[in-house]
């Protein structure tokens, strides 16, 4: 059995109020990696969905972010993110989201991203576009690099990779109109479904990352791939590009130039 879009979404708003609800309070925050964290709310956002979803689908296989892989058929996949965000959201920074993308057959076919704190429903299913509160969502019409707004962001690692990106930021940087970095690879790839930015790419990321909102970027309109060109962009190793097609060979160009 499958899941519907209407589930996805009410899914991704009960965990985004679970998110909104914890906002204002002291956060209890652990340490991943260096710099990589995690706090009880996103605890408590995975376990709300991951226990929603095991009720409605338990034999279908889930990649969360705090959790890991839980084993199930490989012909439904949930890639879940309970805080795409998370270090924002443990600053009080009010950019982050709920995440979650379901595949068919290997094949994402459903997709929701959900900003609590602007009450934003980004959503899309394959063949049927994408919308943004209802609203249908279209990427930018800019054709120029130099006229377009990019986002971006860095591995936890970025002092101890070859894949820092940093030599990119600056390279679009004067290539392009600016830079952002806005600490959630969702909301990015939202973003650029909704024509706020014309491309966004990111060097390492993990698959729960970028299903629900590459989705998205792709039902509006943008060409989404892996920095190399290929159309699979959840495998490892992993990156990604989203842009209006009128920048993407530029962009694909410019990021592979040795």
């Amino acid at each position: 059995m499958q899941p519907s879009l209407s589930y996805v979404e009410n899914l991704a708003r009960q965990a985004g109020a679970i998110l909104r609800a914890g906002y204002d309070t002291e956060h209890q925050v652990g340490y991943k990696g260096v710099i990589d964290l995690v706090t009880e709310v996103d605890h408590q956002s995975e376990e709300y969905l991951l226990g929603e979803i095991r009720k409605e689908f338990p034999d279908h296989h889930i990649f969360s972010e705090e959790s890991g892989i839980i084993q199930g058929s490989d012909e439904h996949i949930w890639y879940v993110d309970p805080i795409d965000g998370t270090v924002n959201y443990a600053h009080h920074i009010p950019i982050f989201c709920v995440s979650i993308g379901y595949a068919f057959r290997g094949t994402l076919t459903l997709g929701a991203v959900y900003d609590p704190m602007r009450d934003e429903m980004f959503l899309a299913e394959r063949g049927k576009g994408a919308s943004l509160n209802g609203r249908v969502l279209r990427v930018s019409s800019v054709t120029e690099l130099q006229r377009s707004l990019l986002v971006t962001g860095f591995p936890y690692n970025a002092w101890d990779t070859p894949q820092d990106n940093f030599d990119n930021f600056v390279k679009f940087g004067k290539l392009s109109q600016g830079v952002r970095r806005l600490g959630s690879a969702a909301l990015d790839l939202c973003y650029v479904a909704a024509g706020r930015f014309e491309g966004f790419w990111e060097m390492a990321l993990n698959p729960w990352d970028v299903a629900a909102g590459g989705l998205i970027a792709e039902e509006a309109g943008a060409r989404v791939t892996n920095v190399t060109g290929e159309a699979d962009y959840l495998s490892s190793p992993q990156s990604v590009i989203a842009c209006t097609p009128g920048i993407y060979d530029r962009m694909l160009e410019e990021l592979n130039r040795k």
